[in-house]
């Protein structure tokens, strides 16, 4: 039997995890359907696997290993035909120093400084909160009153070469942060994380993966002005990057405080946990089709949608 179209083009394309766990915690099980759905076709890997770079299309979602390994993992994501989010935008957001370059935008952040290997480690009075600027899931992050036992957790950081971030302790973490949800730049949802971080002279709990620590969440239904900070942050991170808010296939932008003095605490573009999972059935099949529109325009833009002729195959 004759094929009626035999150059359609079907794009192969990868959903990236670690090797700990290859499909994440669970919580993105349902893209892969909402991909078929558009038809699409996706399949997880982790991302040092080989045929990653075989795919015409990589999603970052679960390669919560990428913090030990950042030269290697940055070289992969050159290496990769085409990588959502790009390799520019996770270059820049991989470091917690984009921090920085939000602030200098007018975004209202949580006080952030930086301490690379060898510079003195300044701890303001009060509690704080100590974490290398190169970190996923809270591994590494402690909280602090005693400044000498803040400054120890930094010298042990800046000992492994990591570079140190240092915020003051804001008690509003005590009832949790927003996480906001945007999908090709645009709003989707939002959820709830309970506080992280155990009292100092403690540590996180972590999953047994150890890949990050485990989370309290819950849906949410955030006022009109944290959205505003949220969009506020999207639109620096794009104008710092050159590009458009709607090349970011996924970001989550987590808030701290009401609509009277939110705070961004971090701007999250590499692989985000997107909390799929707090969503009723409906919410959830909208937001994940939402999401699997965003894969098609970007493959569009590639000249990769699933109609793209490719030609004579070889």
């Amino acid at each position: 039997m004759k094929l009626a179209r035999p150059n359609v083009g079907h794009p192969r394309i990868v959903f990236a995890g670690c090797q700990a766990l290859i499909e994440g915690d669970g919580d993105d099980a349902g893209l892969v359907a909402a991909l078929r759905a558009r038809g699409l076709h996706a399949r997880w890997l982790a991302w040092d696997d080989p045929a990653t770079e075989r795919a015409d299309l990589v999603i970052l979602r679960a390669t919560w290993d990428y913090t030990e390994r950042l030269d290697e993992f940055l070289a992969w994501t050159r290496r990769v035909p085409n990588l959502l989010n790009a390799p520019d935008v996770v270059a820049w957001n991989s470091d917690k120093s984009y921090m920085a370059d939000l602030a200098e935008a007018g975004v209202p952040i949580v006080p952030s400084r930086f301490f690379a290997p060898g510079q003195p480690v300044r701890i303001p009075s009060g509690e704080v909160v100590v974490k290398p600027a190169v970190g996923a899931g809270s591994v590494g992050a402690q909280r602090f009153v005693s400044a000498a036992a803040a400054r120890a957790h930094a010298g042990e950081l800046q000992s492994a070469g990591r570079t140190v971030l240092v915020q003051p302790y804001d008690p509003r973490i005590e009832v949790g942060e927003t996480a906001l949800v945007f999908l090709a730049g645009e709003q989707s949802h939002a959820f709830t994380k309970g506080p992280l971080l155990p009292p100092p002279g403690a540590s996180a709990a972590m999953d047994e993966s150890g890949t990050y620590a485990e989370e309290s969440l819950q849906p949410a239904d955030p006022d009109f002005e944290l959205w505003d900070i949220g969009y506020l942050a999207l639109r620096a991170a794009a104008e710092r990057l050159g590009i458009s808010t709607a090349d970011f296939l996924y970001a989550r932008v987590d808030v701290i405080g009401g609509r009277d003095d939110p705070h961004v605490l971090e701007l999250e573009l590499v692989e985000p946990s997107l909390g799929w999972r707090q969503l009723d059935d409906e919410a959830r099949g909208l937001a994940q089709r939402m999401f699997a529109l965003g894969v098609e325009s970007a493959l569009d833009r590639r000249g990769l949608g699933p109609l793209a002729h490719r030609g004579p195959q070889s």
